[in-house]
């Protein structure tokens, strides 16, 4: 599903009309899209509702939304801020169908809008839509402010229009906010919010997402964001760069099972990392691409940790490599030229280290020039020891501390031939871009771009709504953001998904999103069973099936 920029959408909207549609329709399946919504969530009948009314299309949504739910049975209110009703045709639909109408005008200290505030079940805001931009001012700022206030008098929401009484005294519940299109104050294009911005419980935008829907402050003002059809056919935004993943573009996507297959069907996958000081992300990766379907998954370590992971992955296959202290050197790369034959998907960078001779060590296998020489692309590059035969690489996945590597190697980019998806966070990222960490936050999905056409690779941008970017500009969001994925080891699953994605044959690009669609997912049922803190990056690894086998609806 494409997601859109305010000016995007009032293109897409304009284009629509040209081909037949009317603003007036899509604003009637607007606001009853928002009602819709709200009756499903069993907030209509016999509730009291209160519809914040601005003056331009977002309020149209509005009124609209209140007639419709007034026929569904809630006592419904519209609260009017600068709305000339004169002409206003779903203004007088509302007043014909019993909605009350109050006028700010009219409500000079706000009494009655504070009274409304605190005896609703819900509160619809329908104040500012997309075309809004600046902070509210004047009038609006005061509403906002009353709002802010008599919302920090009620009690959290615990349990739907649950109203709780102790010792006498009645702990009346903050409503449901349910925002049209976005919550007012927050702007569709940067995710920027004012901080009066009410934050909303549901947010119900039509069309298509709008970009500050996940860009931060503002994907945090959003609550469960649900996308409703107003009869914009999805061609009209074609030309858009942006999307959100979500099933119905992951579903096709997802490897097939046969079911005269054996474990070749399904491909190889090798996991090369691993240090003294770090056992546990090579595990965690190679048993990701195991739980992401892959047939046959190898773990090449340093020989000292092969009883430490033989151990904890009996399922595994291993290639034992020559190390230092624990510690990978290029003297690894011949046993793996020697062993890399039939595989379809590499991974390298788990637990890795960056110990010099480990930096050396992925230069080389990646082809790269170090030290200010040139080093050929699967030769073992060193004075004393003989040249190893030549190997091509399969398609890798590069994350942990051989991103690192790379970011220590000066136009790195310019000097490998493999094909490669890199899976930074933002700190990575910083690194490997040469800015701050601040300047990816601040817009990761251009960021992400930009890397990724520079680099002609593919990047995956980790963290809230991680993005999949390729090397001609388009990008997909993960729609996950997920407190409870904020722990060690969960990036190493996500990389080894996507390396049992490669491995079953799918292209770099769609690897990814598949793979961090599946670990997102798997990350929401994680939580889903233990909640926000606490989960370990080991708890996703038998989620991931369950995440994949919901998908393909089994």
């Amino acid at each position: 599903m494409k997601v859109v920029t305010a000016e995007q959408m009032r293109s897409v909207e304009a284009a629509a009309v040209a081909a037949g549609l009317t603003y007036a329709g899509m604003m009637e399946q607007a606001g009853q899209a928002v009602a819709q919504a709200i009756d499903e969530a069993g907030l209509a009948d016999g509730m009291r509702i209160l519809v914040l009314v601005g003056p331009g299309n977002n309020g149209g949504d509005g009124l609209v939304a209140a007639r419709t739910l007034r026929d569904l049975g809630a006592e419904v209110t519209c609260y009017l801020w600068k709305r000339d009703t004169e002409d206003d045709a779903n203004y007088a639909h509302a007043v014909e169908a019993g909605v009350e109408v109050i006028r700010q005008a009219d409500d000079a200290e706000l009494a009655q809008f504070r009274e409304l505030v605190d005896r609703c079940h819900v509160l619809v805001d329908a104040l500012l839509g997309t075309g809004a931009s600046g902070a509210p001012r004047g009038d609006l700022a005061a509403l906002l402010s009353a709002l802010d206030d008599g919302l920090a008098l009620l009690q959290p929401a615990t349990e739907p229009l649950r109203r709780l009484d102790r010792a006498g005294s009645v702990y009346r519940q903050r409503p449901v906010i349910v925002a049209v299109d976005l919550p007012s104050g927050l702007s569709a294009d940067t995710g920027e919010a004012d901080a009066l911005t009410p934050r909303a419980d549901l947010t119900v935008t039509f069309g298509f997402p709008k970009a500050g829907h996940f860009r931060f402050p503002g994907a945090d003002m959003v609550g469960t964001l649900q996308v409703a059809d107003i009869g914009i056919p999805e061609a009209l935004a074609a030309d858009v760069a942006l999307e959100v993943a979500d099933q119905a573009m992951v579903r096709p996507l997802l490897p097939a099972r046969p079911l005269n297959s054996n474990k070749g069907t399904f491909g190889k996958a090798m996991v090369v990392g691993g240090s003294i000081n770090y056992t546990g992300a090579p595990y965690m990766a190679a048993m990701g691409a195991a739980r992401a379907g892959a047939g046959l998954v190898t773990l090449a370590v340093p020989q000292p940790l092969y009883p430490i992971l033989a151990a904890r992955a009996a399922e595994m296959t291993y290639v034992l490599l020559p190390s230092d202290m624990g510690a990978l050197t290029p003297e690894a790369l011949k046993v793996l030229g020697e062993a890399f034959a039939g595989y379809k998907a590499l991974l390298l960078g788990p637990g890795l280290g960056r110990e010099k001779a480990t930096v050396e060590f992925v230069r080389q296998l990646l082809g790269l020039r170090a030290a200010g020489r040139r080093t050929a692309l699967g030769f073992l590059a060193r004075e004393t020891v003989q040249e190893a035969e030549p190997f091509e690489l399969p398609a890798a996945v590069i994350d942990a501390d051989a991103l690192n590597a790379l970011a220590d190697t000066p136009e790195w980019w310019a000097n490998t031939q493999a094909r490669l998806i890199l899976t930074p966070h933002p700190g990575e990222l910083a690194r490997l871009r040469g800015t701050t960490v601040e300047a990816i936050q601040a817009d990761r999905v251009t960021a992400a771009a930009e890397a990724a056409a520079a680099w002609r690779q593919v990047v995956v941008l980790k963290g809230a709504f991680t993005v999949v970017a390729a090397p001609d500009r388009r990008a997909v969001i993960l729609p996950f953001a997920n407190p409870a994925l904020a722990s060690a080891g969960t990036g190493d699953v996500l990389a080894g998904a996507i390396a049992g994605m490669l491995a079953q044959g799918l292209a770099p690009e769609s690897a990814a999103v598949v793979g961090a669609y599946v670990h997102g997912l798997a990350g929401e049922l994680a939580r889903e069973a233990l909640g926000e803190a606490g989960v370990l990056a080991t708890d996703l690894l038998p989620l991931v099936p369950e995440a994949m086998q919901q998908l393909r609806g089994e």
